[in-house]
């Protein structure tokens, strides 16, 4: 018999053709009985979740927007962590421990067995090596955000950006959940950060959270200008897309690197429904390029680490020990129970978001 009592969990019946319509007519709250051990094997753990984030690449999943589709039905939720609620024989951790789980090993952007559990339900399955214990005094609302959103930005920053200590990186849309991790790993390594927002309300938390200067995301070139006399930034940390982008392009010093990390203001560049092809792309002007002598990055985290594995030791320990000192901590601006799932994942679409969102359930 199974000693867990049964939950709920969200369900993506069908990928919507884009995330507000999977949102409204393609989600549901179900009934989820609870893992039955008797099924799992032995380094199988089950996690009580507490906390998952409800993050944008969880938003575009659903409509099949987002590089990896999961086949519908599927529980959304790509990071989570919890209480280990039951462990295998060989799984090696305690029953009752605070644990977070790794994105790349277990959920919806896993690849195998572990893809079904999703953090957005009572219960989620992983294998021992994707449990972690939180790290310093991490809370779990934290810790679901910490590993996505902060080896983001460390693989885009350092791993492709090559910044280092004295340079100036232009880092827009700073009150996201990876452009604030982005603030902060830049102040870590010595940077100074030109932010940009859409409101002065949200660049106020960003500047609690390192950035030296803070700019409205319209008409920001001339001020970024003066603040680097002249000379433009080193570094553009653009998460954004669309017309930011060029305009960013018109602040950088020659030889500078432009980091393509996202483009959040243009969500619709690829069909939906998990259809192929980007017949909205976005597209950056070539001239600017070549003038500037620009390094032009893509900086996709996740198809990096697939095609190099070797990149992911050295950034998620890095990670890990930051957020074991207190060097960094996750914002989370919002958190809603189980049940008002349609409601976070609209509040985390609508940008009212600072940092995390979060489903408690």
């Amino acid at each position: 018999m199974n000693p867990l009592p049964p939950g709920h969990r969200v369900v993506v019946a069908e990928l919507g053709e884009d995330p507000l319509d999977a949102i409204e007519h393609f989600t549901s709250l179900a009934h989820q009985p609870a893992p039955d051990p008797a099924t799992l094997g032995p380094r199988d753990v089950i996690v009580a979740v507490k906390s998952a984030a409800v993050g944008w690449v969880d938003l575009i999943m659903t409509s099949g927007q987002y590089q990896h589709a999961p086949k519908p039905p599927y529980t959304p939720g790509l990071e989570y962590a919890g209480e280990v609620a039951w462990a295998g024989a060989e799984a090696g951790v305690t029953r009752g421990a605070s644990v977070l789980v790794d994105p790349f090993l277990a959920g919806p952007r896993s690849l195998g067995n572990y893809q079904a559990y999703g953090g957005f339900a009572t219960y989620a399955v992983a294998p021992a090596e994707a449990i972690l214990p939180l790290p310093g005094a991490l809370t779990f609302d934290e810790a679901c955000n910490l590993l996505g959103n902060y080896e983001t930005a460390y693989h885009c920053l350092f791993t492709r950006g090559r910044l280092v200590a004295g340079e100036t990186v232009l880092i827009h849309g700073a009150s996201g959940s990876t452009g604030l991790a982005a603030v902060q790993l830049a102040k870590l390594a010595g940077a100074r950060v030109i932010a940009t927002g859409r409101s002065p309300e949200k660049l106020a938390i960003v500047a609690q959270h390192g950035a030296d200067h803070t700019l409205p995301s319209i008409d920001f070139a001339p001020a970024v200008k003066e603040l680097t006399g002249g000379r433009g930034v080193d570094v553009v940390y653009d998460g954004v897309g669309g017309d930011i982008s060029v305009e960013s392009l018109r602040c950088v010093k020659f030889g500078a690197r432009f980091l393509i990390v996202g483009w959040a203001s243009t969500p619709f560049v690829a069909r939906g429904k998990g259809q192929r092809g980007a017949p909205n792309a976005n597209q950056l002007p070539t001239n600017l390029i070549m003038m500037k002598g620009l390094d032009v990055l893509g900086s996709p985290t996740v198809i990096a680490t697939v095609n190099d594995p070797s990149l992911r030791a050295p950034r998620l320990a890095q990670v890990l020990a930051w957020a074991e000192a207190g060097a960094i901590r996750p914002h989370v601006s919002h958190t809603f129970p189980l049940a008002e799932y349609r409601t976070a994942m609209r509040a985390k679409w609508n940008g009212e978001v600072v940092g995390g969102c979060v489903l408690r359930p």
